[in-house]
């Protein structure tokens, strides 16, 4: 535990404002954003960095097409402050809200405005003066600049990153901006609560779920010797090892714009931690067993940190490797955390919020490790099983990792060895006695269950079926002819995507993908294999960016758009601009992904 305050400390430390040394971006300091409220006023709001002010005077605006005439603003009063340069003057910091009043030609729904503001930062610079443009669409309904974010996230799917929710008719806007916006105008506690929040409901996502037989498989692996304290010690270590690496991650990635996640999911790296699991459960199975030199066991024998198992540290080190590796998918709430990072450089409230967002994702794990214990009650051939089965879990998250980079052939027959061996382990093919009890009954049914299974596997994968949820879907006899999937054209360097927005004619949707991403798959078989999803997506010229490999690339295209990583979806319009407020992050049901490309096709 000690090794872990210490990491707890080179956090906060790492994080402190020391660390801001230098000034930032006007972008990024004063980060801009504007909207319509109705057909005669705009919303314009600044995110105003920390230890960074506004002048209240210095604000100037222009509207494209200049027939948009454009009236005196309205703005709160700001504070008097006695500058350098010029004098006693009216600033403001934190967040801004100004309105606008418009009055565009009959039949105009969109223009351009430029927005000119100037300002300084506490550190003893100012800033020339700052334009930022924003496109305004008329006819858009409003969306709500931040609040109500955990509310949306409990309504839809867990940890779903839904950027949009039908509310009162309209849609609200790209959910990792609202939740960027979260960070800057809300209170500490707030924050910290929701982040926590969000965390419990990514705790249930797919990407998540080898946690939980990693965790486990260690407890079990510890033996009948590991007391309820005890398993608890070393799930609080995964964790929070977990959760030191998310945020110090996240504010590396928020700081430069790239994810060391992703440039791990390499053959390699993910090769060498597959077979960690694998070694791991051969010791479950009986082949040796895990456990510290003879010396050195000797040496902590006064302590309880030696056996089977492994140490705290090493479980620490496990939900280290875990994070980085196990879970690479982008969700909206790591995605806002990372863009208000980006946008302000406050890597202290950012990190804290990842931080505590990891605490939530790995609430359930303590429950998880603690009742790992609780199968264990007594020693012999039921503990003996318990950790066999728990070594064919362990293996399945071997086999689950290296799906990305081995053949789908392979893989199909890797979930046919993990269902078809255990089956005859479980007596599936053997009489059972007459006398048989009722718990020999019921893992002999188990066990013909597996079997069926795993034949089915071995059936659909000879078959020519590459899908492990649909082995034997290739063999309906309607399958050659459904409906066809709208089939998207790849696009791998930002300038072979902007060569294709020049050239479009309709509204366009991109797709950033990778193999390694959990939530990219369920977007295209949960999503955009629904029938009505897939007849808007006919209307759309379809671009995917299969950013997989990570190379510089793949880097530039999401630097681009201000991704991390994916799954992420831009829309633009007939023209190619950026259609504002439809950004997709992370995994959405078909019914509200509906909803966003209605809007995608101004429908």
């Amino acid at each position: 535990m000690q090794r872990l305050l210490l990491l707890l400390a080179l956090l906060a430390s790492l994080l402190s404002p020391a660390a801001q040394a230098n000034p930032i971006a006007p972008e990024k300091a004063f980060a801009m954003q504007a909207q319509a409220l109705d057909a005669g006023t705009v919303e314009v709001v600044f995110d105003i960095a920390k230890d960074y002010y506004l002048y209240g005077d210095k604000f100037r605006f222009e509207a494209d097409p200049g027939t948009v005439q454009l009236g005196a603003m309205d703005k709160p009063a700001g504070e008097i402050h006695d500058d350098a340069f010029f004098g006693k003057v009216e600033t403001h910091r934190g967040r801004l809200r100004l309105l606008l009043p418009v009055v565009a030609p009959e039949g105009l729904g969109r223009f351009t405005l430029t927005v000119s503001s100037q300002g300084c930062w506490d550190g003893g610079i100012c800033y020339p003066p700052t334009p930022q443009t924003a496109a305004i669409d008329l006819a858009a309904p409003p969306v709500a600049l931040g609040g109500g974010l955990l509310e949306r996230a409990l309504a839809g799917r867990a940890g779903a990153a839904s950027p949009t929710a039908a509310t009162d008719g309209g849609v609200a806007g790209d959910e990792s901006g609202d939740i960027a916006r979260l960070l800057v105008g809300a209170s500490v506690p707030l924050v910290l609560l929701s982040f926590f929040g969000f965390g419990l409901l990514l705790a249930f996502t797919p990407c998540t779920f080898p946690m939980i037989p990693i965790l486990s498989g260690i407890i079990v692996g510890q033996g009948h010797k590991v007391s309820h304290t005890r398993a608890f010690a070393l799930s609080l270590a995964y964790v929070l090892g977990m959760a030191v690496t998310y945020a110090l991650a996240g504010v590396a990635a928020g700081l430069s714009g790239t994810m060391l996640s992703a440039a791990l999911q390499n053959v390699w790296v993910l090769s060498v931690f597959a077979l960690i699991f694998v070694l791991l459960s051969l010791s479950m199975f009986g082949f040796y067993e895990l456990q510290l030199p003879t010396a050195l066991q000797s040496r902590l024998a006064t302590t309880a940190s030696h056996g089977k198992g492994g140490s705290v540290g090493g479980v620490a080190v496990m939900g280290v490797l875990s994070a980085l590796i196990v879970g690479p998918c982008v969700a909206a709430p790591l995605a806002g955390a990372l863009l208000y990072i980006a946008q302000t450089g406050d890597a202290v409230l950012g990190g804290w919020a990842l931080f505590v967002m990891a605490l939530g994702m790995g609430a359930p794990l303590l429950a998880v490790g603690v009742a790992s214990r609780s199968l264990l009650p007594k020693v012999g051939p039921w503990m003996e099983g318990v950790k066999k089965a728990f070594g064919v879990m362990l293996l399945a998250v071997a086999l689950w990792m290296l799906t990305p980079v081995i053949p789908p052939l392979a893989v199909m027959l890797g979930w046919t060895a993990l269902l078809l061996f255990p089956a005859i382990f479980l007596h599936a093919l053997d009489p059972l006695p007459p006398q048989a009890k009722g718990w020999q009954r019921f893992w002999k049914g188990v066990g013909v269950v597996l079997l069926l299974a795993g034949a089915a596997m071995l059936v659909g994968a000879l078959a020519g079926s590459r899908d492990p949820l649909q082995p034997l879907a290739v063999l309906r006899a309607e399958a050659g002819t459904r409906a066809a999937v709208p089939q998207f054209e790849k696009v791998n360097t930002l300038a072979e995507l902007e060569a294709r927005l020049e050239t479009t004619d309709r509204p366009v949707m991109l797709d950033f993908y990778a193999d390694w991403c959990v939530s990219c798959k369920e977007m295209e078989r949960f999503t955009f294999s629904d029938p009505q999803v897939a007849e808007r997506m006919g209307r759309m010229l379809l671009l995917k960016a299969d950013v997989t490999a990570n190379d510089d690339e793949h880097k530039a295209l999401l630097k681009r758009f201000g991704l991390f990583g994916p799954p992420g979806i831009i829309f633009f319009d007939a023209e190619g601009g950026e259609r504002e407020g439809l950004r997709v992050v992370g995994f959405m049901k078909a019914a509200p992904f509906g909803a966003v490309l209605d809007r995608a096709l101004g429908s």
